[in-house]
């Protein structure tokens, strides 16, 4: 388990609420999005196929081939759970979302079978 920084204090009372995914999960997420945002030209507001393609890149490298177990170890096992997390968030007031967007967005956006098994980028995650 990792040690969290006094920063991540706010997920206990969403995971209280609801226990689904792991404080971990909620820190990746974050950690996908912040990740994805750095490597874009300006700061914008991210899609759900965005952040879902972003979350896809960073387990695999943090993770490699574990990518797939590590993620459905924290209890996120499609792209819809990577929304389910996103939308709690929200709810929570810790981000913001766009009239126009929904979890609809992060429904199949990628196939984790496909995505960290066999399309695996071996050599390079892009």
């Amino acid at each position: 388990m990792w040690d969290f920084p006094e920063k991540y204090d706010f997920l206990d009372e969403i995971i209280d609420r609801d226990s689904q995914y792991s404080k971990e999960a909620y820190v990746f997420v974050l950690d996908s999005l912040r990740y994805l945002i750095e490597t874009l030209d300006e700061v914008r507001h991210v899609s759900g196929r965005e952040l879902s393609d972003g979350c896809r890149r960073r387990a695999l490298e943090l993770y490699g081939p574990l990518a797939r177990t590590v993620l459905e170890y924290w209890g996120i096992f499609s792209t819809e759970d990577i929304g389910e997390i996103v939308f709690s968030l929200i709810e929570a007031k810790h981000l913001t979302k766009t009239e126009d967007d929904s979890r609809r967005d992060f429904k199949n956006v990628f196939d984790f079978t496909e995505a960290f098994e066999k399309n695996y980028p071996w050599g390079k995650v892009s």
